[in-house]
């Protein structure tokens, strides 16, 4: 449930009243038309799959206390939407003054090297950690401390430990898509074919539960549902498979399988027709949209999720209280609505290379 207020004002002071993010009434200010602000949501409960919403205008810092360092740990910098992630963190950290080292763990099947990084992050000169986690129960195999400040990077933690997480629901993200599928089909039958990432790692659980929960009443039928790592190779190989069985009505899947199903469906005259819908934005499902190649793509704007990661850290690490569950609206892209002056916030530039350490001006460089 989604509670416009009209008045920024009233939306901080409703929270408040409800114990709600008692920090974000510190990013509502006398400002807060201005241009400057960010558009967010403040979900409830804590890392639950079905919440309650309520819209929340946030006006980002323009100065740091002090040089802050940071750790960021991600599951790797293969696709888009990481990279994303990247390029909005590493802009803050910049816009702010504050040190960032980020590491990455080759994937989501890379759990130990995850956990030597973040020994790494906790023995090193860093005041706090943000965790892109591979595994949401990744700290129950940490063998060390948890001596420092932690946050949720994107993906859910499950921690008594940590209570801030920025990013966005994905239940929600696959009820969008379902929800499309749902909508176009106009309640004729239809076969839906699923291609998601990592079998019950990362979101791809809750997004499959939304899918699901959004189709339900429908006439769609799952005719497939195959996982794989977020590797282009793999899904090719995936798709192969999965049009030698059957020519499904739709292909929901992760940015990067749809980027192979373009190709695939582009080579293949009886597949023409096949609707291709992406559970999260890319470059090339932008591209997928614009040229009517895709037919949908939620977006949750990830490069507002890494601004906002820098921008929340600093503030827990001044002394602001948690934020729970905070991050950008999830939009839902059409060949109609995909404007690229209004996807700054979505995709980073196209000549974006992945950066793993932003320094302090003047300061030594950390060993």
């Amino acid at each position: 449930m989604v509670k416009h207020n009209k008045s920024p004002f009233f939306s901080a002071f409703y929270l408040c009243l409800n114990g709600l993010a008692i920090s974000a009434c510190l990013a509502i200010s006398a400002h807060a038309y201005a241009a400057d602000t960010w558009s967010l949501q403040q979900r409830s409960p804590y890392n639950a799959k079905l919440q309650q919403v309520e819209t929340l205008t946030y006006q980002p810092l323009n100065m740091t206390k002090q040089p802050w360092r940071l750790c960021a740990l991600v599951p790797h910098l293969k696709d888009a939407y990481w990279i994303g992630i990247d390029y909005g963190l590493v802009t803050q950290a910049r816009q702010l003054g504050v040190a960032l080292e980020l590491f990455e763990a080759g994937s989501y099947y890379g759990k130990a090297k995850q956990l030597e990084q973040l020994e790494r992050c906790m023995a090193g000169n860093f005041d706090a950690i943000l965790l892109g986690t591979v595994d949401p129960e990744l700290l129950k195999h940490y063998q060390g401390q948890i001596s420092k400040p932690m946050l949720a990077l994107v993906n859910r933690l499950d921690s008594p430990l940590v209570n801030t997480r920025i990013g966005v629901n994905w239940y929600q993200m696959g009820w969008h898509a379902g929800d499309y599928i749902r909508r176009t089909t106009k309640n004729k039958p239809a076969k839906l074919a699923l291609l998601l990432g990592p079998e019950k790692l990362g979101g791809s659980t809750w997004v499959e539960q939304g899918i699901m929960a959004a189709l339900k009443g429908s006439r769609v039928t799952i005719s497939s549902n195959r996982h794989a790592d977020n590797n282009r190779a793999l899904y090719r190989d995936q798709l192969h498979h999965l049009l030698k069985d059957h020519t499904p009505d739709y292909i929901l899947g992760s940015a990067v399988a749809i980027e192979a199903a373009i190709g695939a469906l582009a080579q293949q005259d009886t597949a023409q027709d096949i609707a291709l819908v992406s559970s999260y934005l890319s470059p090339a499902t932008l591209r997928g949209l614009y040229r009517h190649r895709v037919a949908f793509s939620s977006d949750d704007q990830v490069v507002l999720q890494g601004k906002l990661a820098i921008d929340v850290v600093v503030r827990e690490l001044e002394g602001a209280a948690p934020f729970g569950d905070i991050g950008p609206r999830i939009k839902g892209l059409t060949p109609q609505n995909s404007q690229v002056k209004q996807l700054t916030d979505s995709l980073a530039p196209a000549d974006f290379y992945p950066i793993y350490r932003v320094e302090v001006p003047g300061a030594n460089p950390q060993p």
